[in-house]
């Protein structure tokens, strides 16, 4: 199933996109798309409903399309998780997933505007797979528990000031937490549509010229690694997200491109997840 909220920031419309392309909403049986719902059984609570014919369906055609998540507790984001990624800005291949955290407030919907922060000079892009998290996850066991934990996947545009990450401050927070820095969606897919997140392919373009285009296949620390290997330092909670690294292509490590501007325009797709678009302003 794919998740989705539709609907004026803050006040959107949980829903579900069923196989046929058709938008239902949840209203009747949840008052948003959150940790209370991934954590509870609302999930098959909306498969049965779907069966039944019991949901009512809305046409979303001209509606704003936000985050498929409410607000999650918090963002943990891993860095230099590709080969080439590291390679291409000059880092040494981590030999353990290198762990930061980003503000949940970053989190805006997958078209909305992203704002170039004042005083910035490096604003780059980042098409990453996001992980959610369904289930309270501490201390687990092995990857084989860290699977069952997943509720599901997203897109997510880690975008980074790279002045302000490199720069200003030894730790990468600050250049990874300004305002509307983390686009994210259109759906949550639920993990059982996703049989292998080590296979999807991902793809960004800047004003229509292709500057990302990899594979998850080349994450160095692979999905169920990392969320066992965040379990045993952190707690994470249903609604939690998962930034898990982007592949070559960002415009610090490629010399002579251009970093993001007012005006330009980010398309990101990853396989079976859907596409984003967002049109950088200047805040």
């Amino acid at each position: 199933m794919q998740f989705l909220r539709f609907g004026p920031a803050g006040d959107e419309t949980p829903a579900v996109r069923a196989a046929d392309g058709r938008v239902f909403a949840l209203r009747g049986l949840t008052s948003d798309i959150d940790g209370a719902f991934l954590a509870g059984d609302g999930t098959a609570l909306v498969r049965r409903a779907l069966a039944e014919g019991a949901l009512p369906e809305i046409d979303v055609t001209g509606l704003r399309v936000g985050a498929p998540i409410a607000r999650p507790g918090k963002i943990v984001c891993i860095g230099l998780n590709y080969r080439d990624h590291a390679e291409e800005t000059g880092a040494a291949i981590p030999a353990r997933p290198v762990v930061f955290m980003k503000d949940p407030a970053t989190v805006v919907g997958p078209y909305d505007q992203v704002l170039i922060p004042r005083n910035s000079a490096r604003t780059d892009w980042e098409v990453e797979l996001a992980v959610v998290i369904g289930r309270r996850a501490r201390y687990l066991a092995d990857e084989t528990e860290a699977a069952g934990v997943i509720a599901g996947y997203a897109i997510s545009n880690d975008v980074s000031e790279r002045e302000f990450q490199l720069d200003f401050s030894s730790q990468w927070d600050l250049g990874k937490s300004c305002e509307t820095f983390n686009p994210l969606g259109p759906w949550l897919v639920t993990a059982d549509e996703v049989p292998d997140p080590q296979a999807l392919g991902m793809r960004l373009s800047v004003n229509g010229e292709l500057h990302q285009n990899g594979s998850t296949k080349n994450m160095i620390f692979g999905v169920p690694y990392l969320v066992w290997y965040l379990s045993q330092y952190l707690v994470l909670n249903p609604g939690d997200v998962i930034n898990t690294g982007t592949p070559a292509g960002v415009a610090l490590g490629l010399p002579g491109t251009p970093y993001l501007r007012p005006g330009d325009t980010v398309e990101l797709t990853i396989d079976g997840l859907g596409r984003q678009q967002q049109t950088f302003a200047q805040a």
